[in-house]
């Protein structure tokens, strides 16, 4: 694998800077991460985060509203945002030679944002609006959100990224000002610029833009560093009834934080279990049983420990029930028998792959940087993190599977056919 070069630095205000230098193709990736997602929010105002994402793209004290998505159109570039658990990713790719107006844009959204009304009021509906769209509309569409709500009883995990419309709708416009200063502060980012640049000439341009905004001055919450999940000891079951066709079977464990030594053993199994038509999953239950259209495994890593999960999509006239058996079985096997050379050896490779493709562009070359450096304080993990993933043992698999794809460990959902309730 190639080996990715970088500068970083501080400001004094405290944001952190990396910077990429790729002169292969004129285009340019300038991003800002903000570490502040979901876990950051009150209970009782959650939801914050992901409006956030949305109210920023508002305009600013320099930028009429609905104005900043045609400086970057008319540049020739794209841009996009995105809330997680854990942080919120802001994006635009132009032309190298477009790189000052995308920094000008973005130390906007960080100085000069518009925290009023009139754009509050907006994103209340826009967000209601992609909550009815991308969830209450949706078939399985509340899937993380329960599946979240019954795994966690006390971390902040438990609440959904896109939040309360209740709570979006109770809470002041001073309370959005209070969480914009609090979060949106230079100490609580890094801006990382990846692509066609001089890198000296980039430097004075971000202190040109970002040096005079000053440091945050009230500590940012960090809640779920004290909100510890308890271990689970017995298994969760429950039935969501949905305007669903087919069956849904999820089955989701506890597994260790992202960056762990554990996590990799964790991710590799996913891979084994999930990886593709060749995967066990797919093989038992979609090809050889005919049990379901689809099934899998996927891991959801977070900066606290989060979860992993197995589905399966049954087939029509398929009992639930003897699908999940079968995906039982095949999470036992792995805790039975040793995995062989060669599907240790079609992992790796599997990983590798995966390290390549996400280098593959300027974007997203820099939202891995900004990934590691805001998670782990080490951005060099893009170049060496492949590496804990190679030292990875048949035997690892084995034992993250006997300790943590436990029933003591698992929530059970089944989603179902709304008429079944009323059987």
């Amino acid at each position: 694998m190639k080996k990715v070069d970088f500068v970083q630095y501080d400001l004094p205000n405290g944001l952190h800077v990396i910077l990429h230098k790729d002169n292969s193709t004129p285009v340019v990736a300038v991003t800002m991460l903000y570490h502040v997602g979901s876990k950051n929010e009150q209970p009782d105002r959650t939801g914050m985060a992901h409006f956030f994402e949305h109210l920023l793209f508002e305009g600013s004290e320099n930028i009429k509203r609905g104005e900043f998505d045609k400086y970057i159109e008319n540049a020739g570039g794209i841009l996009n945002a995105n809330t997680s658990i854990d942080r919120t990713f802001y994006h635009e790719v132009l032309p190298s030679n477009q790189l000052e107006l995308g920094l000008w844009l973005e130390s906007e959204r960080l100085m000069h944002a518009k925290v009023e009304k009139v754009g509050i009021e907006t994103q209340r509906e826009v967000v209601k609006e992609e909550r009815r769209q991308r969830i209450d509309n949706q078939p399985y569409g509340t899937l993380l959100e329960q599946t979240y709500k019954h795994a966690y009883n006390v971390h902040p995990y438990k609440w959904p990224t896109i939040g309360s419309m209740d709570h979006l709708n109770a809470a002041t416009d001073q309370e959005f000002v209070d969480f914009y200063k609090t979060f949106y502060v230079p100490n609580n980012a890094t801006l990382c610029i990846a692509g066609d640049i001089d890198v000296e000439q980039t430097k004075a341009l971000i202190g040109k833009y970002f040096s005079e905004i000053p440091k945050g001055v009230k500590p940012v919450p960090r809640p779920g560093k004290e909100l510890t999940e308890p271990k689970q000891t017995a298994e969760v079951r429950d039935i969501v009834y949905d305007n669903v066709q087919l069956p849904l079977i999820i089955q989701a464990y506890h597994i260790p934080a992202q960056g762990t030594p554990d996590y990799y053993a964790v991710e590799m199994l996913g891979t084994l279990i999930s990886g593709g038509e060749s995967s066990r999953f797919y093989k038992k239950i979609v090809d050889e049983k005919q049990q379901a259209l689809q099934a899998g495994l996927f891991n959801l890593g977070s900066e606290d420990p989060g979860l992993s999960l197995a589905y399966c999509i049954t087939n029509a006239g398929v009992k639930p029930e003897e699908a999940e058996a079968t995906m039982n079985a095949e999470l036992d096997r792995v805790k039975t028998e040793l995995i062989s050379d060669g599907e240790l050896q079609k992992l790796k490779n599997q990983m590798e792959s995966q390290f390549v493709q996400q280098a593959s562009s300027a974007v997203g070359i820099a939202e891995t940087l900004a990934n590691y450096h805001t998670y782990f304080g080490d951005a060099n993990l893009i170049n060496t993190e492949i590496d804990r993933y190679l030292k990875v043992t048949k035997e690892d698999i084995q034992r993250v599977a006997k300790t943590y794809f436990t029933k003591e460990n698992r929530v059970v959902l089944y989603y179902l056919p709304k008429e079944k309730s009323a059987k």
